[in-house]
Formats: C-alpha cells, sequence, structure tokens
C-alpha cells in the first residue's frame, strides 16, 4: 500500500442489515397506502362501484355474475372464473309486492324504458344512463301475484340464454320405427288335394319353388269314381234329350238330374271348361287334369307323386300367391293405442337401398308377449313386381295423429322431477324477467312437443331453454334468503 493513501475504513454487517429493513419497511408503507387506501386518501376503491358497498351491507354476501352458486361473506373474485364478486342483490318473490322496486314505475301507471338497455325501467322521462338515448313511454302492466316466483335481472337472463315459447294448440302425431321380417300372405295360400281316391299319372311342376300360373296343369289323376260320374253325365244328357217331347214334369225331373251330375262335377273341382268338354265331345277322358287354383310359387310338394296312389285330404302341393307379402313386426305396449288397422307406414329394405315401399296395418295380434312385452303386428305389403321375397328383413316407420287440436308445449320445456312435471312461465313482460313454476299434467308426445291436459292455456309463454337454471337459481336465492335471516340475527 502506498504511504501516500488513506486506509478504506471498514463497514460493520450490522449496518448493512439495518440500512436494508429500513428500505424494505418504506417500501411495504408506500405500497400499504396505495393500494390499500385504508384512510381514503386516494379515492374510491376500483371494485366500489355506486350502491354496491350499500348493497353488499344489505344482504352481506357477495356472488358471482357468471356463476351465481358462488356465495362469500366478503368481497373477493370468484374461484371459478377469477372475476370480481358483486354485491347479492335479494329479489326472490314469494307474494305480490306491496309497492314499486326501485327503478320501476307504480302499477298501471307509465313506464320509461331504453329501446336498446330494456332493463333500464324508470318512473320518468330521461336519458339512458348507458348510452344516453332518450327513453321511451311504455304503459306498465299490471303486477300479477305469483307462487315462488323470482325475478332475475335482464342481464343475467342473456347470459343464462334464456328462450321462451307461445304455448300454442297444434296436432300431434307419433312417429315409431320398428324392424320385421317378410312372410307370405297366408290368405293367398292354397293347398292341393284331391276329394275322391285315384292314381297320380302325369306330374308337371316337379320342384318347390317354382313359379306356376293360374290354370297352369299341375298333375292328371286317375280316378274311378271320377269315371263312373262321366258317365252319368252323359246318360242324364241323353235321357233329357229324349225327354224333350215328354210332358213338362217329366222334363224338369230329367233336366234336374243333369244338373245335379254337373255339380257334383263341380264339387270335385273339374272346371266347366272341362265339363263342357265332356258334353260336346260325349267321350270320356280317363285321367283328370288338375290345374293350379292360382297364381304363386310352389312351397311345397308331396315328394314321389307320380304313380302314387293317393286318397282325399291328402296335401299334395301347397302354392302361396306372391302378389302382396305379410310383414311382421313388434311394437310396444305405449304404441298400442295409435296404431290401428288401416294405418299405413313406410317400409324400406336393405336389398333395395333409396327405394321405399308402402304398407298398410292388417292385423294386431290379440295378446302381448310375455318374454318381450311388445305385440305383434302384421302389415300388408304390395309385390306387383314380385322382387320381394319372404324373410327379408325390413325396417317400419309409423306414423300417425295421436290427438288434434290440443293445447302443446315443447318438451323440453317440462321439468320432470318423477312425482310431478312442472314448467317455467313468464309473468307480465318476458324482457323484465319475471317467472313463476307451474305444475302441468301432462298427455300425449309427439313431433318433439307433449299435451298438456291441465295447468296451461293457449296464448302464455313458457321458457324452453335454461329453465333448469332458473329452478336452481329459485332454489339457490331461498336457500340465501335463509343465510341472510340468519345474518339478521
Amino acid at each position: 500500500m502506498n504511504e501516500f493513501e488513506a486506509p478504506t475504513p471498514r463497514r460493520s454487517p450490522l449496518a448493512l442489515w439495518a440500512v436494508l429493513g429500513l428500505g424494505l419497511g418504506v417500501g411495504f408503507l408506500v405500497a400499504w397506502l396505495l393500494f390499500l387506501d385504508p384512510l381514503g386518501l386516494f379515492g374510491p376503491k376500483a371494485h366500489d362501484h355506486g350502491g354496491e358497498m350499500a348493497a353488499a351491507e344489505e344482504s352481506g354476501l357477495w356472488t358471482c355474475g357468471m356463476h351465481p352458486q358462488v356465495i362469500q361473506d366478503e368481497p373477493g373474485q370468484c374461484p371459478i372464473c377469477h372475476m370480481d364478486l358483486v354485491p347479492l342483490a335479494m329479489e326472490v318473490d314469494s307474494s305480490p309486492t306491496e309497492g314499486p322496486a326501485h327503478g320501476a314505475a307504480v302499477d298501471g301507471a307509465a313506464e320509461w324504458v331504453c329501446a336498446l338497455h330494456p332493463q333500464i325501467v324508470e318512473a320518468e322521462p330521461g336519458e339512458c344512463p348507458i348510452d344516453g338515448t332518450a327513453l321511451v313511454r311504455r304503459e306498465a302492466e299490471p303486477a300479477r301475484a305469483t307462487v315462488n316466483g323470482i325475478q332475475i335481472d335482464p342481464t343475467v337472463i342473456q347470459t343464462m340464454n334464456v328462450r321462451t315459447e307461445v304455448v300454442e294448440r297444434r296436432d300431434l302425431s307419433r312417429r315409431a320405427r320398428t324392424v320385421g321380417y317378410l312372410e307370405y300372405d297366408q290368405e293367398r295360400m292354397v293347398t292341393v288335394t284331391p276329394k275322391y281316391s285315384g292314381w297320380i299319372e302325369n306330374v308337371s311342376v316337379n320342384y318347390t319353388g317354382e313359379t306356376v300360373r293360374k290354370g297352369q296343369p299341375l298333375f292328371t289323376i286317375y280316378s274311378p269314381e271320377l269315371v263312373q260320374t262321366e258317365e252319368e253325365l252323359l246318360a242324364a244328357l241323353r235321357f233329357a234329350e229324349r225327354m224333350g217331347e215328354a210332358p213338362t214334369e217329366s222334363r224338369q225331373r230329367a233336366e234336374a238330374l243333369v244338373e245335379a251330375t254337373r255339380t257334383r262335377l263341380g264339387y270335385w273341382d273339374v272346371t266347366p271348361q272341362q265339363i263342357r268338354r265332356l258334353e260336346e265331345t260325349g267321350q270320356i277322358f280317363r285321367a283328370l287334369t288338375v290345374t293350379a287354383p292360382v297364381a304363386g310359387v310352389v312351397m311345397k310338394r308331396l315328394p314321389g307323386l307320380e304313380g302314387m296312389a293317393v286318397k282325399p285330404g291328402m296335401e299334395l302341393f301347397h302354392l302361396a300367391n306372391l302378389s302382396t307379402l305379410w310383414l311382421t313386426v313388434e311394437i310396444f305396449e305405449d304404441q298400442i293405442p295409435w296404431i290401428r288397422p288401416g294405418l299405413e307406414a313406410t317400409v324400406t329394405f336393405p336389398s333395395f337401398p333409396g327405394e321405399t315401399f308402402q304398407g298398410r296395418v292388417r292385423i294386431l295380434a290379440p295378446e302381448l308377449s310375455e318374454a318381450t312385452r311388445t305385440l305383434g303386428v302384421k302389415l300388408e305389403v304390395p309385390n306387383r313386381d314380385g322382387r320381394l321375397r319372404a324373410g327379408m328383413f325390413a325396417t317400419v316407420i309409423f306414423r300417425a295423429n295421436a290427438v288434434v287440436d290440443v293445447v302443446a308445449v315443447p318438451t323440453n320445456a317440462v321439468l320432470r322431477t318423477g312425482e310431478r312435471n312442472v314448467v317455467v312461465v313468464t309473468v307480465g313482460d318476458p324482457a323484465a324477467g319475471r317467472f313463476a313454476p307451474r305444475p302441468v299434467e301432462l298427455g300425449v308426445e309427439g313431433d318433439g312437443y307433449v299435451q298438456v291436459l291441465a295447468g296451461l292455456e293457449a296464448g302464455e309463454r313458457v321458457v324452453t331453454s335454461a329453465q333448469f337454471l332458473i329452478d336452481s337459481e329459485a332454489s339457490l336465492r331461498e336457500a340465501v334468503r335463509g343465510m341472510v335471516g340468519e345474518h339478521g340475527h
């Protein structure tokens, strides 16, 4: 060290800590004065707007405008959206008010409102405190007494996205969708059986599934009984011819014998054409040709027919007419009252995408299935082009008018508690934010609406969205009212 340089003084560590502590203390004091302002030296606080403090002192509670379920005993921020809490205003209206609310006109007097902000309602003309436009005159509606009513601020109504709809009278139709399968029309199925003993000689239709037309030969059969009856008819004809010059009574008996023999052949399914050919030719045909009585498909054929001895009543062929088919579906118990015979339905098949067919209810089963608790329904489906086949699966849509000209509300407007059904109705002007619950008795549902049997009339307005929020708001405010009462004590 140079002898002319002064020695550097040493600072004590205790002095350094003292200076640091003094600086922190001054900074804390300045921050306390600026931000907390306990003496009110720097003007009103940022969150104190107008009469909020007075309203808070009145209720003693603070809430969030976006989340009314948040309630605190002191100001702060919402733990959900972090917005500043606002004073909780008690507006639950369980009975008719005795006097006008602040800023509202007396019942029956003129009100002055803002066209752009309907929540602004004054008893005298002036300017809107929000945008400065002149208030417009409106006649106030008389107050209506409501039970368990609730008043909600219009701004909160917009936040809750409350929507309403006028109750109207309308027709309600029911729509039901089910599936089923096609089967043969039981009324168009025919069984070919002989009515006399004989032997099958020639078989023209040899396999099941073969399509036959009406009058097409199926087989020939030789029957001694049939040959004997043919001979009797020819003999009766010759006798009637000889009796042409006989007295009237004898001639009539001969003609009656001819007619009786013809009738017996007809009972044995001999066609009129075959009888006429027998009479014209006078020759007995040994084997009778049996033809198809209807057009259709061979569903069943007795094997080994050719050369077989048959007896009366034997089932030789089963024929099914496919011009119409039956569609069997199942419906539930609540659908039975409005699905009636004759009701039309739309039918679609996976085999024919994009195409629709029409069906008509033909038969309803007499009893429900114990296993599925459903009722069987058969529909008649035309099959003019023959594309439909028995066994095909189909989708069926029923649509019918269940009730006509009834009071109805949207289905989503009903609050179902399990014990009762409630709707929320508007009281007075819908923009005023006054609502009241109303118990209703419901009927048939359809087309997104439900019939109201009692509790509402056409012309009233019901809430169709956010009614759950209104209901929870009413319950919440009722609970808060009890809390405020406890604060008062």
